[in-house]
């Protein structure tokens, strides 16, 4: 009699049959913690003091658009990562970086007229893309710059000069004043978005070697920042059309 009175008294089996989600919205009515916001006041404090920390100036409000195949924010960010990273780079392997390659799209904000603080910087580069340098041959480095000629947009470079003409054929491409060797090794700093084929540049492998320096883009652009009192961004000749 007890085995069966157990046996009836089992609980039935269970199975899920409706899901249901409510939103809530997230809005000034919710009252903060108290305890919470207190705990957490000396840290944002400080996080927001060290963003508008002032590292420079600049005269001028720069940005991607101003620009047809090369801009002055897209020089100045490719030019300051060649001059911030070349000397990690040759004091670790004895070689100098030969040109310097980005994306537009990586380019986040504008550098507006006035203070540069190091918010500033992290709204220009919020990815935590870092700096890597690969050996690549000339003929990669060509196939780099006939992806330069058809893109039609003004890629950020560094060392590195081209021009083309009205149908984006090239004229000359030069890497620091001399023509390219199709054979040589050149060694061409990037990020690492773009070395593994991020925007299809997919010309930086196979490599040589690739040597990541652990130094952040956004890092080397603060750095740079830093050093400067006053920034002078300009659109020069490093990439051109004729028509």
């Amino acid at each position: 009699m007890c085995l069966l009175f157990l046996a009836s008294c089992k609980t039935p089996p269970v199975s899920l049959a409706k899901i249901e989600g409510k939103e809530i919205p997230i809005s000034e009515a919710i009252k903060p913690d108290e305890d919470i916001s207190n705990f957490i006041k000396p840290y944002h404090d400080h996080v927001i003091k060290s963003l508008d920390s002032i590292l420079a100036y600049a005269p001028d409000t720069y940005n991607k658009s101003n620009g047809e195949y090369n801009t002055a924010i897209g020089n100045f960010m490719a030019d300051a990562i060649y001059e911030e990273s070349n000397p990690i780079f040759k004091s670790r392997t004895g070689h100098d970086i030969d040109f310097v390659l980005l994306n537009k799209g990586g380019i986040r904000a504008q550098i507006a007229k006035g203070n540069i603080t190091l918010n500033t910087a992290y709204e220009i580069m919020p990815f935590e893309n870092s700096i890597v340098v690969a050996a690549i041959k000339g003929r990669n480095v060509n196939e780099a710059i006939t992806y330069l000629s058809k893109a039609k947009t003004a890629h950020p470079i560094s060392r590195l000069k081209l021009v083309i003409n009205s149908n984006f054929n090239i004229i000359e491409a030069l890497v620091k004043g001399q023509p390219i060797n199709e054979n040589k090794t050149y060694y061409v700093a990037t990020n690492d978005y773009l070395y593994n084929g991020g925007d299809n540049m997919t010309f930086f492998k196979p490599s040589d070697s690739v040597y990541v320096l652990n130094y952040k883009l956004r890092n080397a652009l603060i750095d740079h920042f830093s050093k400067v009192d006053t920034i002078n961004p300009v659109i020069d000749d490093r990439f051109i059309q004729i028509k």
